[in-house]
Parts: C-alpha cells; structure tokens; sequence
C-alpha cells in the first residue's frame, strides 16, 4: 500500500556533470540549494547580492551578475521564485530589491501579474543566453509559506508564478518541482521547520535527492561516490586533534583527495 504520491518529474534534456560551474540566485531556498551543490563541490555561485524574492528582483541580480562579473560563464542557473509581490519607492515607481531598512512609508507594496513575471524571467532568460548560448536554465518555485499574505494569498501568490513557469518552459529552460514534493509528496508538517513556513532540513535533503537523482550525470553520481566519504573525512572532529592517530588519518584523507584531484582537473575544495 502506498501512504504517499511521489512528484512525478519528466527526463531532462540535459545533465549536470562534475564540478560544472552554476548560478543560483532567488529566494532563501535558493541559498540552501545553492549550498548543498557547493558541498557537492560544483563551481557555484549563490545570491552573490543577497536573497531575491521575486522575478522582477531575479532579473536585476543576474543582470548585475553579467555586468560586474564578465569572467562568469555558468553552463547552469537555478532561479528560485518565492513570490510575485514587490516593493516600489513612491517617489519614481521603481522596484527595490532590499529596503535597506528606510521607513515603510517610502514604499507601496504590490503584487506582479502573470505577464509581467513571464516578462522578467524572459528577460533573465536573454541575458544568460546571450552570454552562454548553452546555458541552462532551471525554475523552481519555493516551498516557503508567506503568512503575512494570509494562506489563501500565499497560494495565489505561488499560482501566478507557476503559471508564469509554465509560460516561459522550454528549449534551455526547465521546470523542477520543488513546490509540489513539499505539498504533494511530504505532505506533512513534521517536514517543516518550528515557524510551519520553511520546509525542514530533512525536507531539503529529500527535495535535493531528488534534483540529484533527476539532473546529476553518471560522471557526477560517480565522482560524489568519492568525494562525499572524503568530505565527511575532513569535517570529522577528533577528541584529540595532536594526536599522530589523527595526523595519519589527514595524510591519508589528503593523499585520497589528491588522487581525486587528478581525475577531475577542475576539482577543487568548497571552501565554508
């Protein structure tokens, strides 16, 4: 008998191989996903100007990325989207991405339609291409809940940027689950953390268990079978770090990782 109804997520058009460089940028969610590939040593970049909530707040992160960062070329990019609502100083009408904590009366909040999230992430979509014709481009959408719209606005909020997903997939751009696993296949409040808005730390690891088991290549799947054992190795504390029975184990472990390093010329330690 089966007690739970697992996200069904179509096969890929492409695959993520080792160390392959990548941009995530988005909401908190974002950061946590961001994080777990960099663990997984891929070339990652995360939020490089904070967390973004909102399509309209993407879309000016990855501009500024491509501006002030010619040197990046990621061959992959993870947008999550949190919601469509957005902040607008008074006085011009423009979107602000951080209120940098000015007094809220500066500002007028509103929620972005269905098109005018279609347009940014458009927008966001030319920009990469245009500077990787190969990227890829993965959109999710956050499992966090934002109570202060209310739930019933919450979930209006995560519908318009579904339907903008759905609008813009396809070719180089990709949809991945994230939303549905934790409303459809967790289905539970034990898989949120104490608030009952940020899914839980076990929530995310199955969330990014299945992201590896959809997108990581045979080559990646491989290379982790290495490198996570050695990753373990290095975080371990020892009672007794003076000792010569610890030294002999960081010889070995660094004498596994320079092996490692030979078989994956891009391979580098993710550095905390």
């Amino acid at each position: 008998m089966e007690f739970r109804t697992p996200v069904d997520i179509p096969h890929p058009l492409f695959q993520l191989e080792p160390q392959e460089r990548m941009l995530c940028v988005g909401s908190c969610f974002a950061d946590r996903m961001g994080s777990l590939l960099h663990d997984d040593a891929f070339l990652t970049t995360v939020n490089p100007y904070g967390v973004m909530y909102n399509p309209a707040s993407i879309l000016h992160t990855v501009r500024r990325v491509l501006q002030e960062q010619p040197q990046l070329c990621p061959d992959t990019v993870l947008l999550t989207m949190g919601t469509n609502h957005v902040y607008r100083l008074k006085e011009n009408g423009e979107i602000v991405d951080n209120c940098q904590k000015r007094p809220a009366a500066l500002f007028r909040e509103e929620a972005l339609g269905i098109g005018e999230c279609v347009h940014c992430l458009r927008q966001t979509a030319a920009l990469l291409t245009e500077r990787n014709p190969r990227v890829n481009i993965l959109l999710t959408v956050s499992p966090i809940r934002y109570a202060k719209y209310g739930y019933h606005g919450s979930q209006l909020s995560k519908a318009t940027l579904l339907l903008a997903a759905e609008c813009v997939a396809g070719g180089n751009i990709s949809y991945f689950p994230a939303y549905e696993i934790v409303q459809d296949e967790l289905r539970d409040y034990r898989f949120y953390a104490e608030d009952m808005l940020h899914p839980s730390p076990q929530a995310v690891t199955y969330i990014y268990e299945r992201f590896a088991e959809t997108y990581f290549s045979d080559a990646t799947h491989a290379f982790l079978r290495e490198w996570r054992p050695l990753r373990a190795a290095l975080a371990h504390r020892p009672l007794h770090p003076e000792s010569e029975e610890y030294r002999q184990f960081l010889d070995k472990t660094m004498l596994k990782i320079a092996v490692l390093s030979e078989k994956y010329p891009n391979f580098a330690l993710p550095n905390k």
